[in-house]
């Protein structure tokens, strides 16, 4: 064993559980042994893995790995591991600067937090020539070396789906054929519409990602590309081709097994309540501000507290999207139309509402708001950019509210004319 292996499985060590150290340590050290030497004298089978949705909301796509046996050997390829005591991992994180990492270590260590959190895991071994696993095994020992072990994660690029698929392919020498026909539904369907097929049960955590990502996961994309998600990948697999020696077509999986049925139904948290859903939250939010504004124009005010609460937040989440616009390299997050909506210029009419000296801002700023809304309406509306159903109600708040300023403020002006 080369001294670079060794240092790779001491940094492995880094991002595994503490229990069963030193058990665990000698285990680790054969397998990484065997998957240097595997492969020259045994018969060598490769599968993809894929462990099904789990509860948490990274999980909600499920996750893949690689599987490789030879002899007694088995070990598992894991493109999914990160390092959470990296320097500046939050920040980095949320900038979009998300490093990933390879790691290979027993396949039974892998398989067990899935089998106690009673997830479905499927095996899928592939269809591969001795040469072109053995061929696999180098580029994998390749993948693992410290100097190009760790990558740029990207969500729905460059992930623990895609990266297994790439290496298959640099294996066989060739590309695998996916199916034309759609995977998970009728019609064409873009990155945004297959989150939400796995969120469905997550209604706050799509608001999210509705909110933070813009229209560039947006576009029509093809069946190789909805395999970013693990589980459609799998099925994007059963009906992969693959070119054999002859240059005759043949299926990427030669069969397929569960190694795990998982709970009935899956783990996935049920369906959230509709009454504490981003859409019922947000009608609530609509008929309130309704209720102030109708209140405000009977006496001719402006309800302060209302204008500074909504705008102040309306401010805050502006912040975060110049964040994720102008700093992070998050994908997609630029261009994002909401910026007409929610941007810190927001900050100006919850302060300045409060002033006397500065009505001609305010209206401006209302008058402002007023129009950026109803050209992002149009937007969405078009189809430039797929908003959350919540978003709707939202915007007429805030539009409402600049209404009754602006109406307001006027008829102010013309009776003190």
């Amino acid at each position: 064993m080369s001294g670079g292996n060794f240092v790779l499985l001491c940094r492995e060590l880094q991002i595994i559980e503490l229990m069963g150290f030193l058990k665990y340590f000698v285990s680790l050290v054969l397998s990484c042994t065997a998957l240097a030497v595997m492969g020259h004298n045994d018969t060598v089978r490769v599968s993809m893995i894929t462990c099904h949705a789990g509860s948490d909301i990274y999980e909600l796509c499920g996750h893949s790995a690689l599987r490789i046996q030879a002899g007694g050997d088995d070990i598992a390829v894991n493109y999914g591991m990160f390092d959470f005591d990296a320097p500046n991992f939050v920040y980095r994180f949320v900038k979009g600067e998300t490093d990933y990492m390879v790691g290979a270590y027993p396949f039974e260590r892998f398989l067990r937090s899935y089998l106690r959190d009673g997830r479905r895991v499927v095996e899928q071994e592939l269809n591969l020539t001795q040469q072109q696993s053995r061929r696999m095994l180098r580029l994998v020992e390749e993948n693992l070396l410290p100097e190009n072990r760790v990558y740029r994660y990207n969500y729905v690029k460059d992930n623990c789906a895609t990266r297994p698929v790439a290496i298959i392919e640099r294996a066989i020498g060739d590309t695998i054929t996916f199916p034309v026909s759609e995977t998970g539904g009728v019609g064409l369907s873009s990155f945004r519409d297959e989150m939400r097929r796995f969120h469905k049960n997550y209604p706050w955590y799509q608001f999210g990602i509705d909110l933070c990502l813009g229209n560039g996961i947006d576009y029509v994309i093809t069946a190789r590309e909805k395999g970013f998600a693990p589980e459609t990948l799998e099925q994007l697999l059963c009906c992969a081709t693959i070119p054999d020696s002859a240059g005759v077509t043949v299926p990427l999986v030669k069969r397929t097994s569960i190694i795990n049925e998982g709970k009935p139904g899956g783990v996935v948290d049920g369906p959230t309540p509709w009454y504490i859903t981003p859409m019922a939250v947000a009608w609530l939010l609509l008929a309130v501000i309704v209720a102030v504004s109708v209140y405000d124009i009977r006496r001719r005010g402006i309800f302060r507290v209302a204008d500074t609460l909504l705008f102040g937040i309306e401010g805050l989440a502006g912040c975060l999207l110049t964040f994720l616009i102008f700093v992070s390299v998050h994908e997609a997050t630029s261009p994002n139309w909401l910026y007409l909506w929610l941007n810190p210029l927001c900050f100006i009419p919850a302060v300045v509402v409060w002033t006397k000296k500065h009505v001609r801002l305010l209206m401006s700023c209302h008058f402002a708001n007023f129009v950026a809304l109803f050209l992002l309406l149009i937007l969405l509306g078009c189809g430039v950019q797929s908003g959350n159903p919540a978003f709707i109600p939202l915007i007429l708040a805030s539009a409402i509210r600049s209404i009754t300023c602006l109406y307001n403020i006027r008829c102010s002006v013309k009776t003190k004319a």
